[in-house]
């Protein structure tokens, strides 16, 4: 099992934070108390800049879910196109050679699915398997990567595509002003992120797949997610997330890692998902990690902000393009999100 190709791509609207806070202080600039915690919440989450779906002055008008939904439905298939075709230019394959595409997003629904458009508009194959994955939130780009490793896996002869769609900035809630959306609206922006994955059979080259591994912790639900009513998605964000990493991450990895004869010396490069501030300093403290290990998703944090589960796709794609490892090199790949729980994969470069 091989990452033969990965893609990242973002909407035509980039945006300064500083640009962002000015926008949402007109929509909440009469409540002074909320625009100083605004101002404060944004300047702490590592974010410079970030990509949006329509321009600033057009959220105005999406006054329903139904209105923000159809943005979602019109964007998600405009940046798949692109994502997948990235990839598959990058490979050297043609469109009809996906055997299967696994989709993943939590930020909008279809039916049919995203995939099933795609196939409609990319003119995929008709005996393609899809695979829509809703729900994983944050942790659905690894999630998804061991799913399609998973599938490859059966069928070496055959190609898998991952694709992420995440466009954070349609389901926020204007009249919301908790802290938990307050911090979302600095935190989030929007993007999408392809893998292909190639089986042994196929002959394509690139990291391969060692292993996979998912951690379920129960009676965490509360923890992240969201609640989803007439208004669309409200964000559920518990200040407990960097406790729950921080206290189970290191654990998971170390399990993961011995069933592979391994430990976390034997890792040269750590690709982790973007989270935030505090999620990438619980990591840290999580892994015994420096700094310097997670400076590509801090980089990515920066530039784009949490991609929910494009981010460590996106960090996989800088990666792959910028920071590639010598031949040899075994890399952690993970991501933690709503259930609340983990999932990890082995790269060997």
């Amino acid at each position: 099992m091989r990452i033969s190709a990965t893609s990242a791509v973002y909407p035509p609207h980039y945006y300064t934070q500083r640009q962002v806070v000015e926008a949402l202080l007109e929509f909440w600039g009469s409540n002074p108390e909320k625009a100083q915690v605004l101002e404060r919440l944004h300047a702490r989450t590592g974010v410079e800049g970030r990509y949006f779906s329509c321009r600033l002055e057009e959220y105005r008008a999406l006054d329903t879910w139904g209105k923000a939904n159809d943005i979602w439905i019109k964007v998600a298939e405009q940046l798949g196109e692109r994502a997948i075709d990235c990839a598959l230019q990058s490979a050297g394959l043609a469109r009809d050679q996906i055997n299967a595409i696994f989709f993943v997003s939590v930020t909008g629904v279809a039916s049919p699915s995203i995939d099933a458009l795609l196939v409609n508009r990319l003119g995929l194959s008709a005996h393609i398997k899809r695979n829509p994955m809703f729900g994983l939130g944050c942790v659905a780009g690894a999630a998804g990567l061991a799913r399609a490793a998973d599938y490859v896996r059966a069928y070496p002869d055959q190609i898998a595509l991952l694709l992420s769609v995440e466009l954070c900035s349609l389901t926020w809630q204007r009249d919301d002003l908790s802290v938990a959306n307050l911090i979302s609206s600095g935190l989030f922006g929007d993007g999408a992120a392809a893998v292909l994955i190639a089986g042994e059979k196929t002959g394509l080259k690139g990291p391969r797949i060692l292993g996979n591994h998912q951690v379920f912790y129960p009676n965490t639900k509360d923890v992240m997610g969201w609640r989803i009513s007439e208004k669309g998605f409200t964000i559920v964000l518990s200040p407990d997330v960097p406790r729950v990493v921080e206290e189970n991450l290191g654990r998971d990895v170390d399990a993961f890692l011995m069933a592979q004869g391994m430990t976390r010396k034997d890792i040269g490069r750590w690709i982790m998902h973007t989270g935030g501030p505090k999620i990438l300093e619980a990591t840290a403290r999580s892994l015994g990690l420096k700094d310097s290990d997670l400076a590509v998703s801090w980089e990515m944090l920066r530039r784009v902000g949490n991609l929910s589960s494009a981010s460590v796709l996106v960090v996989l794609d800088e990666v792959m393009k910028k920071h590639r490892p010598q031949p040899g090199t075994t890399s952690v790949l993970a991501a933690m999100g709503p259930g609340f729980c983990a999932e990890m994969l082995l790269l060997e470069w």
